[in-house]
């Protein structure tokens, strides 16, 4: 800044004294200006997420991949990335890059073949050279299962949990693979509830358009894009906390699994037939009723991963599970994750009819 005393250049005294009185304020004036605009350039509060989401993208890597993790970074968004194992292995700089910039991988299949149609051995290999592949290419063994065009069935989720994959579909289809335009993929995902997963696509220019405002939305309603959390299958925070877990006042149970009392009608009896050296298969055996409900404990850290031949739910500190029959018989199955405490096994805490 310049400023013009005028006179001989060399103010008198008077004047001096008044300059420095003007030069003072206009520097305070400065500082001022300068700390306001420091405090609008700074949110007063982190965003608020009352509740987390999942954002998926099927088929990658793909040659529009790089485009796609831009739009993603510049709205400050993670998200899963489901990819497809052959095309993992064609283009492992592209699958990389995806774990680089902040996002979670998961298992689409070898080449999105119609699953169900295979054998168990076929299910097996297809996982597991899908899981290699990868791995091989980011460092990052997926926890995530995604089945091709949804189709699944006890089989693949047992061949899936085996593995140490949680299946995971999805609550609202974008419709981008169906040629829906911004506007109606950005509507589509207006529907998002907390814990919700959406089904979007790699490769497709329309989705890469719509994020912007599919995140706006979002942020309207106090909703921000989560990970998808490997004991559940929902939304949470990307820390892997859903937004409204209390934690335990007491220590989960400890001990190995038991057959309790008759209650309600109905016995329940766990075994492990499968144990390796990160996770487990537990296998229940309901007796007595055909409509059942068994409430199942697990130890801390443990966590389940995936489950099957029945329809769980959770209470809120995450250990206790619910499991009632969906009509696929009277035995269902869960596999839990280790996660440092390799000795610790279920604990059944009731069987129940209805």
């Amino acid at each position: 800044m310049y400023v013009s005393i005028g006179g001989s250049g060399r103010p008198s005294a008077a004047r001096k004294s008044r300059l420095t009185v003007r030069l003072a304020v206009l520097a305070s004036t400065v500082a001022l200006s300068a700390a306001g605009l420091a405090v609008a350039a700074t949110p007063s509060s982190a965003a608020t997420c009352n509740g987390y989401v999942g954002l998926t993208f099927d088929d990658g890597p793909t040659g529009n991949t790089s485009a796609l993790l831009s739009v993603l970074r510049a709205n400050n968004v993670r998200a899963t990335m489901f990819n497809i194992g052959q095309n993992a292995q064609g283009n492992q700089s592209a699958a990389r890059a995806q774990v680089d910039a902040g996002m979670w991988v998961g298992n689409h299949s070898w080449n999105h073949a119609h699953m169900t149609s295979m054998s168990q051995s076929q299910m097996q290999s297809d996982l597991s050279q899908t899981n290699s592949a990868i791995q091989s290419a980011t460092g990052v063994r997926p926890q995530l299962f995604r089945p091709p065009y949804g189709e699944t069935n006890s089989t693949l989720q047992s061949v899936a949990s085996s593995l140490g994959l949680r299946q995971v579909i999805w609550d609202v289809d974008s419709q981008d693979w169906n040629g829906a335009s911004v506007s109606q993929i950005v509507s589509n995902a207006s529907r998002l509830q907390d814990g919700q997963v959406i089904l979007m696509h790699d490769g497709i220019q329309n989705t890469r358009d719509a994020i912007p405002q599919i995140v706006a939305n979002l942020t309207s309603r106090s909703l921000c894009p989560g990970m998808i959390s490997p004991s559940t299958g929902r939304a949470v925070a990307p820390d892997g906390t859903p937004p409204t877990t209390t934690p335990p006042t007491t220590a989960p149970p400890t001990g190995t699994p038991t057959t309790p009392p008759p209650t309600g009608g109905c016995t329940a009896t766990a075994t492990t037939p499968n144990v390796w050296g990160d996770r487990y298969n537990t296998s229940v055996t309901v007796q007595g009723a055909s409509n059942w409900t068994v409430v199942v404990a697990l130890t801390a850290p443990q966590r389940v991963a995936t489950t099957w031949n029945g329809s769980p739910s959770w209470d809120n500190t995450g250990y206790v599970m619910t499991m009632r029959s969906n009509g696929s018989g009277n035995t269902f199955g869960f596999t839990t994750m280790m996660n440092g405490n390799s000795w610790a096994r279920p604990q059944i805490r009731s069987c129940t009819t209805g």
